[in-house]
């Protein structure tokens, strides 16, 4: 490529910034981390640097740019109204490079598969499959990390993550370019152990969960919705354990301490193996409130071929169990109405 060529490609107009004009980068990356970490001893500890080094850092860009951006106190150290501006600028940069670096860095990498999913599903269903979908691509690297934090793709955490969305939450936000694709919609069904329903009064109706221990996530908001739904009013005074996620619920209802909600995917083996049941309230619907498996993948990788096969792989042992498991509660529910 000669000379002319190779200036050709770049962009027409830009010229590099002035010596003068851009300050020493590893001041301006500690200016940064105090910026977004909210304070000097926390980026201290993020950069693994010196608390007198963040300092001596600080100090140098303020005497660069002739302008005081941290307000030091006896509590504490915050930006000045000139700090915060100048940050909310440079950090949109610093982020560009970070961004830029770490997608060349990646160029080609295509035979990894980094996952981030829901930790239930990962505990419950992914991670005891995944070596059916190993073995027939024996090429394919997977790390697969279970989490409740949507990933930044932009920043390459991840090249895949799952969630579990219910009807009443919203859609949620995925910083970088990324496409999803539902992957199945499935029932949120109220369960317990055998053991719990036999020594409990008698559950004929959503409104009669109200006098048994429902078993929470971190909010009391799953089972406000699903009630609801049921036409149940007054549920702003609900009380039951909070346990955080999704899979200790379900340990928790295996146990005996209560009711649960669940949905066809992840408590399948629980009914195959009688550990749980479904709570019938409504003569053997199970529509009534569902949600849905929703994949997000970056972009750049969506059509790459181990992506791709992973993707499509995943839909259908998916939309499987899930149809499986229906058929299985309607052969159930049938058996007991010829019974009775």
């Amino acid at each position: 490529m000669t000379d002319k060529t190779a200036l050709a490609s770049k962009p027409v107009g830009r010229i590099p910034p002035q010596r003068q004009h851009t300050p020493p980068f590893e001041a301006l990356r500690v200016f940064d981390a105090v910026g977004r970490l909210g304070g000097i001893r926390k980026a201290a500890t993020w950069l693994d640097r010196d608390h007198a080094v963040i300092s001596r850092h600080l100090r140098t860009l303020e005497t660069w740019l002739g302008t005081k951006l941290i307000e030091r106190s006896a509590h504490g150290s915050m930006l000045t109204p000139a700090g915060r501006d100048y940050h909310a600028k440079i950090a949109l940069a610093l982020d560009e490079i970070s961004h830029a670096t770490l997608d060349l860095l990646n160029q080609g990498n295509h035979t990894s598969l980094n996952i981030h999913c829901a930790p239930g599903f990962a505990l419950l269903w992914l991670s005891g499959r995944l070596e059916a979908f190993e073995e027939k691509n024996p090429e394919i690297d997977i790390l697969l990390k279970p989490t409740v934090r949507a990933p930044d793709f932009a920043a390459h955490e991840a090249d895949a993550y799952i969630a579990f969305n219910a009807d009443y939450e919203e859609q949620p936000e995925m910083p970088g370019a990324i496409h999803s694709q539902t992957l199945a919609h499935v029932p949120i069904i109220s369960v317990a152990s055998p053991q719990y329903l036999e020594k409990s009064p008698d559950i004929q109706s959503a409104e009669d969960l109200k006098a048994h221990s429902l078993l929470h996530e971190d909010s009391y908001e799953a089972w406000q919705n699903w009630l609801l739904e049921y036409g149940v009013r007054d549920v702003e005074d609900l009380s039951g354990p909070r346990l955080s996620q999704g899979h200790l619920t379900l340990e928790a209802a295996r146990r005996g301490r209560g009711v649960a909600l669940a949905n066809l995917v992840t408590a399948s083996r629980d009914f195959q193996t009688n550990r749980l049941k479904i709570i019938d309230v409504e003569n053997g619907s199970l529509t009534r409130l569902s949600g849905r498996y929703d994949l997000y993948m970056r972009s750049d990788r969506w059509s790459d071929r181990l992506p791709r096969r992973f993707r499509q792989w995943l839909k259908r042992e998916i939309k499987k169990d899930v149809a499986t498991a229906i058929n299985e509660l309607d052969s159930s529910s049938d058996s007991t109405s010829e019974s009775g």
